[in-house]
């Protein structure tokens, strides 16, 4: 299982992955931290992302994920990990040390943590 960063999530939805990053996603399922909803409702209200929640295939592929919950252990892991960052970012890297599922993003910040099990595309 593959734990995704919000922007991996959009990308996939609307076919904006690199080949790397398609071929990993194909091979393992996909989940997401809970807060990362939220941060695509916000990214709509904020005009920064075109995506309706209410479409029914947008609905229906956001159902098919495996959501983890924002719980204590995912809030200390956040409070530790070894970078700062937006605190949705935090949230979702927190995800992945918590649950032990590596997670997909571009993020360049998250991306040089020791702590956070990263899932990495061949090139």
């Amino acid at each position: 299982m593959l734990n995704l960063d919000t922007h991996i999530l959009v990308f996939a939805l609307s076919g904006g992955l690199r080949p790397a990053e398609s071929a990993l996603l194909a091979r393992d399922s996909w989940s997401i931290s809970a807060i990362v909803l939220w941060e695509l409702s916000k990214l709509i209200q904020l005009g920064r992302l075109e995506m309706d929640l209410d479409d029914r295939e947008v609905a229906r592929a956001l159902s098919g994920l495996h959501v983890w919950p924002l719980d204590i252990d995912v809030a200390r892991a956040s409070g530790r990990l070894d970078f700062r960052a937006d605190p949705a970012d935090e949230i979702i890297a927190a995800t992945s040390v918590v649950r032990n599922v590596p997670l997909l993003t571009r993020d360049r910040v998250i991306g040089q943590s020791k702590l956070v099990p990263l899932a990495l595309p061949s090139a």
